[in-house]
């Protein structure tokens, strides 16, 4: 059992940052949409500010062992996070646009059902353009 925990440790990790991340993203979402009334494209890019922050704080030390906090390092991972970021929030309120705006569907249902696909691409993105580990002996990446 600890191989398997070993093994899939950063997925592990991943999974609980990204329930959380995804909690913050609703809570913010909910109150911006259901009792603001704010359109569901609005709550979804007021929710999802919220949701990068709280994604990056916790995915750069504890999912993908990025422990260098100095300028030179944060701020290129940063602007990469964000831009693979912006990518699934495109996605996700495109989708929200069609199925809540134009469909009149249930807007807290599908922002649930997005979120789902948004916590993969991030994965993906996270994992393979944002905090690439170096592999030292041959000094490739």
């Amino acid at each position: 059992m600890n191989k398997l925990i070993h093994k899939y440790r950063d997925i592990l990790l991943y999974l609980i940052f990204g329930v959380l991340t995804t909690a913050v993203d609703y809570l913010v979402f909910w109150p911006c949409y259901n009792l603001l009334c704010w359109p569901s494209v609005v709550s979804n890019t007021v929710s999802w500010t919220v949701a990068v922050l709280v994604a990056f704080l916790t995915n750069k030390p504890w999912v993908f062992h990025s422990h260098d906090w100095s300028w030179k390092t944060v701020w290129p991972e940063a602007v990469k996070f964000a831009g693979c970021r912006i990518g699934s929030w495109g996605i996700q309120t495109a989708i929200l646009f069609l199925t809540v705006d134009l469909l009149a569907q249930n807007g807290n249902l599908m922002k649930i059902i997005t979120s789902v696909l948004v916590i993969i691409i991030n994965y993906v993105g996270s994992k393979f353009l944002v905090f690439i580990k170096k592999n030292k002996k041959y000094g490739c990446q």
